[in-house]
């Protein structure tokens, strides 16, 4: 859930935090009497008395039925949608560890960032790959590589990738004993400063 749209809402969020926190925290310190500047009118807080809800506005639904159960499950609902975020960001598919068949019947696991460091060695490696980046993920419980390549202005896409996957990844493959190693591939060209000849 790490894209641009999440990232947007939670600095629209952090923003709105800290446009309340200062807020409060001018009032509650009396800044504008100490450090002698004015806000605008529509300020909430003047001053260390002053409250965000008037008595009238925080008890006019006290004595209506329906006014603490919406209060409480508004408040639930918030917690819980919170809770989902805060969750969805630290949730990675990310493979951290691997079980390859050692062939003594016992297996042994393999750290995922070796095999992606590996991967991304190797495709440095290949002709016509000046970098390369790898990630291994778990998707739908089958391990997946997710490959990022630049490539040299010669390079072709199709043979490099016909390569990587004959030889890079059928390596990856037979090393850690898995019968099928997806792969993604993304390929950006790389780009070279222009020098002046003389």
């Amino acid at each position: 859930m790490r894209t641009s749209i999440n990232r947007i809402l939670l600095g629209l969020t952090g923003l709105l935090l800290l446009a309340l926190g200062a807020a409060v925290l001018i009032g509650s310190l009396d800044l504008q009497r100490r450090w002698d500047f004015t806000m605008p009118s529509s300020w909430p807080f003047s001053g260390p008395k002053d409250v965000l809800l008037s008595a009238h506005d925080r008890t006019r639904y006290r004595s209506r039925g329906w006014w603490w159960p919406t209060v409480i499950a508004a408040l639930g609902v918030l917690f819980l949608g919170a809770l989902w975020w805060l969750l969805a960001q630290a949730r990675t598919r990310r493979l951290r560890q691997l079980r390859i068949d050692s062939g003594d019947g016992q297996g042994a696991q393999i750290r995922g960032r070796a095999v992606e460091n590996v991967l991304s060695a190797e495709s440095e490696a290949y002709d016509g790959v000046e970098w390369a980046g790898s990630t291994l993920i778990r998707k739908r419980r089958v391990p997946q590589a997710r490959l990022v390549l630049g490539l040299a202005p010669h390079a072709t896409p199709v043979e490099v990738v016909d390569g990587l996957d004959t030889e890079v990844l059928e390596r990856a493959r037979t090393s850690t004993g898995l019968d099928a190693l997806p792969a993604e591939a993304r390929l950006r060209a790389v780009r070279h400063r222009a020098s002046r000849v003389t």
